[in-house]
């Protein structure tokens, strides 16, 4: 399966999640003899296919890490911890970046594994050409040192590799499996957990059984895990208030019943949502082009209206696009731009659009539509026309990223600046379409390339300089609102949607 057949899939799903739809969590029972545990966990997305070259991020992550071990852990906190590999190093150039591995593990069919695993899995991650293909695009090959040693062989260095390699192309699958169209349906890794078929339903509830052998007993704190698929946010809710689920990542208006439910709640902010300002070269419409523009729209939204209106006010309202986990956080951007019409007015003067002009962006049923209306009347206030343009959720990301708007809505995960850079700022991210960029940007992205301690000054550099230059107009961090029962223990994911499965536990 490649994923260019699973786009659409996903791209509903990614709508979806933009709305502050996400997954749920778990929920820990104990038996009739006080000794079974289970989790079970609402999540809004299901895995399209278990080959862990389909693997995605954010809400998919849990439902993989059942069946599958990474290379490196990541922990809560964001620490890169030994998993599959017991340490790992650069090279002084930063294009070779050998691990190595553990010699005690076995896949569920009994393969070994080893660094002929390790080869097979990145060359077969790398064909299929599934949703995280791209954070291998810097990785030449893997070389097979020995047995238990690998090296990693880059083009460019990568400093993004080892947080890659903890999650989706860091799943290890049994390289006897990875070619059989079989491990679609049933996942065949060296994980804590193996898929029980007879309590599975496709579309509707996976369930997994502790597997015997495993070298990390201490990561199977469960004798069974379900997901069930639960896109739906009052669903969840529903669920959660009835103990059908014991976690789950609900919105705002959800808090009143969860909280009088006598459920725990818990934040943390991972995505920032706002106006990606794509035609910065000014070639759709050419006031884009000009600084003074970019700045006045900045100035003209209300970002506090819009979060209370639509969020009750659960988010932090910020100017920049990096979160204060990142390095290039920076607390003196959080209020660059003020809500000030009169000087927006007076910018798009200055900048010979005192008349205004037209934009076009898109709109989907994935956003609340008071969005929508506060970004036109708020933009309309200083002369500038939106024209709306309303698509389905498959077709408003294709079209989005296929760079037919030089303007739209969305939310975006808060991730480590070069995984950032990737996604949304640098000349070839997906989210920049028309591949902007100029000398000033590059200079700075190139340092951070390098990592280090000048590239996390260069980070902080970048959100400076992207911040200025009005590349975007963010509006707020938003506050995911996490509920869970009092029977388990949960620590959330530093940049997650929801926690990884290793951090649920049964309560004391």
């Amino acid at each position: 399966m490649t994923y260019k057949r699973r786009i659409s899939a996903l791209a509903a799903a990614a709508v979806g999640a933009l709305a502050l739809s996400a997954c749920g969590g778990g929920a820990s029972t104990a038996g009739s003899d006080g000794g079974s545990k289970s989790l079970t966990l609402g999540s809004v997305v299901e895995a399209s296919a278990w080959d862990p070259a389909q693997a995605h991020v954010g809400h998919y992550i849990p439902m993989y890490e059942a069946a599958y071990d990474t290379l490196i852990l990541r922990s809560p906190d964001g620490q890169l911890e030994p998993m599959l590999a017991t340490d790992w190093s650069w090279s002084k150039d930063k294009k070779l970046f050998t691990l190595n591995l553990r010699d005690d593990v076995t896949f569920s069919d009994g393969a070994t594994f080893d660094g002929e695993a390790v080869k097979a899995n990145f060359e077969h991650f790398k064909k299929d050409n599934g949703p995280q293909a791209s954070t291998m695009q810097n990785v030449e090959s893997v070389e097979v040192v020995d047995a238990d040693t690998v090296a990693y062989h880059l083009s460019a260095p990568d400093p993004a590799l080892p947080i890659y390699l903890s999650n989706a192309a860091g799943f290890m699958g049994s390289p006897q499996a990875l070619e059989s169209q079989a491990i679609d349906s049933v996942p065949v890794g060296s994980g804590p957990y193996v898929m029980d078929e007879s309590a599975t339903i496709a579309g509707s509830q996976y369930t997994f059984k502790k597997r015997e052998g495993y070298w990390n007993p201490e990561l199977q704190k469960f004798d069974t895990v379900t997901f069930k698929v639960m896109p739906d946010t009052t669903a969840r809710l529903n669920a959660l208030v009835s103990g059908q689920i014991d976690a789950a990542l609900l919105d705002p208006k959800s808090e009143a019943q969860a909280s009088g439910a006598g459920l725990v709640l818990t934040k943390q902010q991972v995505d920032w949502q706002g106006m990606f300002l794509f035609d910065r070269a000014g070639d759709q419409v050419k006031a884009l082009g000009d600084v003074k523009v970019r700045q006045a729209i900045n100035h003209a939204i209300d970002r506090k209206s819009i979060l209370d209106a639509v969020l009750l006010g659960q988010g932090t309202v910020t100017s920049q696009i990096f979160g204060e986990s990142t390095s290039a956080f920076d607390e003196s951007l959080e209020n660059y731009y003020d809500y000030d019409p009169a000087k927006a007015k007076e910018l798009l003067a200055e900048a010979g659009y005192a008349d205004g002009f037209t934009l076009k962006m898109p709109s989907a049923t994935g956003f609340d539509p008071v969005i929508y209306s506060s970004i036109t009347q708020q933009l309309g206030a200083i002369g500038i026309t939106v024209k709306q343009e309303n698509l389905e959720g498959n077709e408003f990301r294709n079209r989005v990223l296929s760079g037919d708007y030089p303007a739209s809505y969305y939310g975006i995960f808060q991730g480590e600046p070069w995984i950032a850079i990737g996604h949304h700022v640098g000349k070839d991210a997906a989210f920049n379409p028309q591949g902007y960029t100029d000398a000033t940007s590059q200079k700075l992205i190139d340092r951070v390339q390098q990592g280090g301690k000048d590239g996390d000054d260069a980070a902080k550099e970048l959100n400076r300089y992207v911040t200025e230059q009005a590349w975007f107009v963010p509006f707020f961090r938003v506050d995911q609102m996490f509920f869970n029962s009092k029977d388990i223990t949960v620590q959330q994911q530093i940049q997650q949607a929801v926690p990884s499965l290793y951090n649920y536990a049964p309560a004391a």
